[in-house]
């Protein structure tokens, strides 16, 4: 008997963040900032689950990065745009990092996640066991 993926979120960056940074480039030091807003508008997508997260990113798409729970050491996550956005950082058992930039619900998605990982993973990011 297989087991459900439930789907805790699936989508793009926050909207929030495309429009903050497409303010700033009313100032021409913004507009590389502005532009990788641009693109991560485009062509970045997430989608976190009860096994799994997956980030389809790259030009025009073309990456897919997934990765499960087990190989989960930390998790980090950074609030921006005044709290209603935040990036995460998930660092793997191979020292790697995958950071999730511009994610709406982060808080939410942030304890969803920590809710799958070990308990040694739980106290490298700061829970309690």
């Amino acid at each position: 008997m297989a087991i459900k993926e439930e789907v805790y979120y699936e989508g793009g960056p926050h909207i929030g963040d495309l429009i903050f940074h497409c303010v700033l480039a009313i100032t021409v030091v913004f507009i590389p900032l502005t532009v990788g807003s641009i693109i991560r508008a485009l062509w970045v997508r997430y989608r976190i689950t009860s096994r799994r997260i997956s980030v389809t990113g790259g030009w025009l798409g073309r990456n897919r990065t997934d990765l499960i729970y087990s190989e989960v050491t930390r998790v980090a996550v950074i609030p921006r745009g005044f709290g209603l956005w935040g990036d995460m950082a998930v660092q793997l058992k191979d020292g790697s990092r995958l950071e999730l930039r511009s994610l709406p619900r982060f808080r939410e998605l942030y304890d969803k996640i920590t809710e799958h990982i070990s308990s040694k993973a739980r106290e490298a990011s700061g829970l309690t066991a």
